[in-house]
């Protein structure tokens, strides 16, 4: 039993000093000093804020006015659009003729045919030439032909205006001399 005690011993004996060895210094101490020296070196510099914006309010002088949104104006506004009941509005529902389909910048007049009653003016668009009469439809903004000289065909054109109404505009298209 001895020997049992004394290997028993002898284990618990290194036991303890191996566990001693684990508390010594191992360097701790010169980090841990190191550390204090930079806390005291280092000055901690923070920015002063820079004071904030002022605020100026804006004054809303529309408060008074009417309101460009308000469902009872907008309502009257499509009502007067639509029983706009003008004498120059255009009818969208007949049959377009061909001339309607060229800017009148484009179109020329190149000369006339008589027949007893009739007179015609013959335009060119593009390479076609057509016969028009008065009441024949030229050009994009529902223009009417009114009447043919010899030398022009005046029309009557019909066209919005910047409040929206339909207005009567006059347009020439002038006989287009070919040089020989």
């Amino acid at each position: 039993m001895t020997t049992l005690r004394r290997g028993g011993g002898l284990l618990l004996a290194a036991t303890l000093l191996a566990s001693l060895g684990g508390c010594g210094d191992s360097g701790v101490a010169e980090v841990t000093e190191w550390m204090k020296q930079v806390k005291q070196e280092t000055r901690v510099s923070i920015p002063k804020l820079s004071p904030p914006k002022i605020f100026t309010p804006y004054l809303y002088s529309g408060k008074n006015t009417v309101d460009p949104f308000n469902p009872s104006k907008l309502a009257i506004a499509f009502a007067k659009l639509q029983s706009n009941n003008s004498k120059f509005k255009p009818d969208l529902e007949r049959r377009r003729e061909p001339l309607e389909a060229y800017p009148i910048d484009t179109l020329k007049m190149v000369g006339t045919l008589q027949k007893p009653g009739l007179s015609y003016a013959l335009i060119q668009a593009d390479k076609t030439v057509f016969q028009v009469k008065a009441g024949n439809y030229v050009g994009q903004n529902f223009g009417m032909v009114s009447r043919i000289t010899e030398t022009s065909v005046d029309l009557k054109e019909i066209v919005q205006d910047a409040s929206g109404e339909w207005v009567e505009r006059k347009a020439t298209l002038e006989l287009q001399e070919t040089k020989k």
